[in-house]
């Protein structure tokens, strides 16, 4: 691997027009050392910095990329809709075919308004449920990100946990108090706070399967007893699947786990690597959004025809090719199966947590089910794990804090050569 002296020159010049040299915060590898790599180009799966150095990598664009980088079905998509412009800030015929689309893949989803971002997506969510029950108050689980409105940065996960600031200055008292918490796949403290605060809680929204402390999967009959108390309490369950949505079964991870949410937010695969959001649920949830209904949420470029047809040529293919989440399943089963063998004959203690095609490597003995245990972690092992797997070629989220995942371009050759690199660089690792 070649070192990175134009990455090296671009981060420097970066920082003096762009807080913090990137446009999002782990980006910047403060987590894991050094400096980021500045990328030009990615196809399959591989990605290739400015030096001139390719890297199999496990990100995926943080998880649109399901088949890879630059899927031809994709780019046709998006060629053959980029000459009848931009963007119209007018009703499409595209609109209303992915809607459609969305509603018969999605089991919650009965109708369903396209944003241009998951944090849009969750924002407005909250916004309808709130408007919908006349309640103020709603709760979240430690460790769970939903973008960074104001309300999400309670207790956030993700890079809120990574650059240390899990409570973000600029988050009004006020906004703090509507905000409860409590930890991911605890129904008694959920159900302790809902007492508490009884006809207050508008919502209670999570990520099913967290993905935004590490991947952290939900206990059985976790999710089912949220859904009941819920239901028997008038609270609108939401499930924040813009990680799971479409990337662990066609209708995400509610119909992997058969549990429906009152509503539900959609991001990354739904636009096929273009910026694009969307939220639903049932009709009478729904009609409260403007014009159909009082509350209030608007996008320019919401609906945008380039990123409709990227998400609309993405979705088409999966519902169509079911057989991809078998494969990814297997592909996955493969590399967690391996890593798992080479920490072993290392003598490491570690944690693994695996669903379909998402994975996440805990550098501590003990089950990661929450936030706390996701922070018992060897962080500093961490970091010298992911510099030496970039120095093999292998890109990683460059925090323990993140998801992998694997995309249908990772072949069996590939899977080998990555159980290569994961056995020296945790040699490496372990002796620095």
């Amino acid at each position: 691997m070649k070192i990175a002296p134009i990455s090296e020159e671009l981060f420097q010049r970066a920082q003096h027009s762009i807080p913090g040299g990137v446009n999002s915060p782990v980006r910047a590898f403060r987590a894991v050392g050094g400096n980021p790599r500045f990328m030009v180009s990615a196809k399959g799966p591989y990605m290739f910095d400015e030096d001139g150095n390719r890297y199999i990598e496990l990100i995926n664009s943080w998880g649109p990329m399901i088949l890879g980088h630059a899927a031809e079905i994709v780019q046709e998509a998006v060629q053959q809709a980029i000459p009848n412009s931009l963007s119209f800030g007018a009703p499409t015929r595209k609109e209303i075919e992915i809607a459609e689309l969305i509603v018969d893949m999605v089991p919650s989803i009965e109708k369903v308004r396209m944003v241009n971002s998951g944090t849009e997506a969750t924002m407005s969510a909250v916004r309808v449920a709130r408007g919908y029950t006349g309640r103020n108050k709603m709760i979240k689980f430690e460790g769970c990100y939903h973008g960074h409105g104001d309300s999400f940065l309670i207790a956030a996960g993700s890079g809120a946990i990574t650059l240390g600031v899990p409570d973000s200055p600029g988050v009004t008292k006020g906004v703090a108090a509507d905000t409860l918490t409590a930890p991911f796949n605890d129904l008694e403290a959920v159900k302790t706070l809902v007492e508490a605060n009884k006809d207050q809680v508008a919502a209670i929204i999570l990520e099913p399967v967290a993905g935004n402390m590490g991947l952290v999967l939900p206990d059985a009959g976790f999710l089912q007893g949220l859904r009941d108390l819920c239901t028997k309490e008038g609270i609108v369950l939401i499930f924040d699947e813009v990680m799971t949505g479409f990337r662990l079964a066609p209708g995400g991870a509610q119909q992997l786990f058969g549990v429906t949410p009152d509503m539900t937010t959609l991001g990354k695969i739904i636009g096929g690597g273009m910026p694009v959001g969307a939220y639903g649920g049932k009709k009478e949830i729904m009609n409260f959004v403007a014009p159909a209904g009082p509350v209030y949420q608007a996008g320019t470029l919401s609906g945008n025809p380039i990123a409709m047809s990227a998400g609309m040529a993405m979705l088409q293919y999966l519902q169509g090719h079911p057989e991809v989440y078998t494969n990814l399943e297997q592909t996955t089963t493969k590399m967690v199966n391996g890593m798992k063998q080479n920490m072993q004959e290392l003598g490491m203690n570690f944690t693994i947590n695996h669903v379909g095609s998402m994975f996440s490597i805990f550098f501590t003995e003990q089950p990661v089910t929450d936030f706390e245990s996701a922070k018992s972690s060897d962080t500093a092992m961490f970091g010298r794990y992911f510099n030496s797997m970039l120095q093999r070629g292998v890109y990683l989220a460059p925090s323990q804090y993140e998801s992998l995942f694997v995309s249908t371009a990772i072949t069996d050759e590939l899977v080998q050569e990555y159980l290569q690199a994961n056995r020296e660089a945790l040699q490496e690792a372990v002796q620095q």
